[in-house]
C-alpha cells in the first residue's frame, strides 16, 4: 500500500465497478488511429492497474468507424483471461458470430430507443434489432459467453429530442431481451440530469432485480459524474468511463466525450485503488490523449496537478 494516505471509500455500501470504455466509445470520434499492439498495452496497463472490467472495441463498420477496424485483431492478441474482463460493441448476431471466431466471449448487443437514432446508427428499426437479438444471445450463450442489453439515447435522442421512459422500461424488460446478463443505459447525449437518472435507474432495478445496470454517461452538461453517482445510488452496478474524457457517438450530433474514468475514480474511490495507482492511471490517460492530440477533458487530472504532482488526496471527516 502507498505510504501516504490510503483511500477511502463511498458510502455506497459496495465497490463501485468501472468500466473503461477508452478503446471503443473513447476512440470512436478521434482523427487518429492506434495501432493493435499500442491497444494491447493499454489493456493491459488498465488490467494491471485493478481496473474490473473494459470496453475494448466494436464490430461497426470499418468504413464508418475506423478507429475499429482492428478490434478483431485486438482481441485475437489477448489471452483468455484477459478477454474474460472485455467487452465487444455488437450490433447483430453475425457480429457476435465474428467476434467469437476471434476468441471474445463478452458482448454489448447495443442498439437505440429512439428509431431515428437506430437508423443512423445501425441502419435499422428499434424493433428490428430488438427482435434479432434471442438469436445474439443463443449464440452468445451457446460459447460460455454472456451478452449485455445495451440502450442508446435512454433519456434524449438528437434528432427526436426526450425519450419517454416507458419505453426504454418497455424495452429492457422486453422477453427477447431475456437472457442478457447486465443492462446498459446510456445517456448518448450527455444531458440528463441526475433525477432523470436516479428515476431510470431505480425503476429499471425494480423490474429487473436480477440483472446488473451499467450506467453509461456523457459529460457534456459538466454531469457526468453526478448523474454517474445518482445511478450509483439508484441501483446501478457498474458505470463507464474513458480516459481523459474522451469519446462521443459520430452518429449524434452535439455528444461530448465519456466521463472521465480518472474523475469516476476519483469520486467512488474502490477499496483497490491506491493514489499511486491514480497516478499511474492518470499518467496514462495524459500519454494516450497526447498520442492521439485530443484534448484532455478530466478534471480529476487537473486537481492532480494542482497539488505539485503529487497525485494525492486526503479525505478528512
Amino acid at each position: 500500500m502507498d505510504e501516504r494516505h490510503d483511500v477511502d471509500t463511498q458510502s455506497t455500501g459496495h465497490d463501485v465497478i468501472l468500466r473503461d470504455v477508452t478503446l471503443r466509445d473513447g476512440l470512436q470520434l478521434t482523427g487518429k488511429l492506434l495501432p493493435a499492439q499500442r491497444k494491447v498495452e493499454i489493456v493491459r496497463t488498465l488490467l494491471a492497474a485493478g481496473i474490473p472490467e473494459l470496453e475494448i472495441g466494436s464490430l461497426a463498420r470499418a468504413d464508418l468507424v475506423p478507429p475499429m477496424a482492428n478490434t478483431l485483431e485486438l482481441v485475437s492478441a489477448l489471452t483468455e483471461e484477459e478477454l474474460d474482463r472485455c467487452w465487444i460493441w455488437v450490433a447483430t448476431p453475425r457480429h457476435v458470430e465474428k467476434a467469437l471466431a476471434a476468441g471474445a466471449r463478452r458482448f454489448q448487443y447495443c442498439f437505440s430507443v429512439s428509431d431515428s437514432h437506430n437508423r443512423a446508427n445501425i441502419g435499422r428499426d428499434t424493433e428490428d434489432s430488438l427482435a434479432a437479438m434471442p438469436a445474439a444471445v443463443a449464440l452468445a450463450r451457446a460459447a460460455g459467453g454472456s451478452i449485455q442489453l445495451c440502450l442508446a439515447t435512454s433519456f434524449t435522442c438528437p434528432f427526436g429530442g426526450p425519450v419517454d421512459p416507458d419505453r426504454v422500461l418497455e424495452i429492457a424488460c422486453d422477453p427477447r431481451a431475456d437472457g442478457s446478463a447486465d443492462v446498459v443505459v446510456a445517456d448518448t447525449l450527455g444531458q440528463a440530469v441526475p433525477a432523470q437518472v436516479s428515476d431510470l435507474v431505480s425503476r429499471i432495478r425494480a423490474e429487473s432485480p436480477d440483472r446488473r445496470i451499467v450506467y453509461h454517461g456523457h459529460d457534456t452538461w459538466g454531469l457526468g459524474v453526478a448523474n454517474s453517482l445518482a445511478a450509483v445510488e439508484a441501483g446501478a452496478n457498474v458505470v463507464d468511463g474513458a480516459l481523459g474524457g474522451l469519446g462521443g457517438c459520430p452518429f449524434a450530433p452535439g455528444a461530448s466525450g465519456n466521463t472521465a474514468s480518472e474523475d469516476l475514480l476519483f469520486a467512488t474511490r474502490p477499496s483497490w485503488l491506491s493514489p499511486q495507482v491514480f497516478a499511474d492511471i492518470v499518467r496514462l490517460g495524459e500519454d494516450v490523449v497526447a498520442e492521439l492530440d485530443e484534448p484532455n477533458r478530466s478534471r480529476a487530472r487537473q486537481g492532480a496537478r494542482s497539488e505539485a504532482d503529487a497525485f494525492e488526496w486526503i479525505v478528512r471527516a
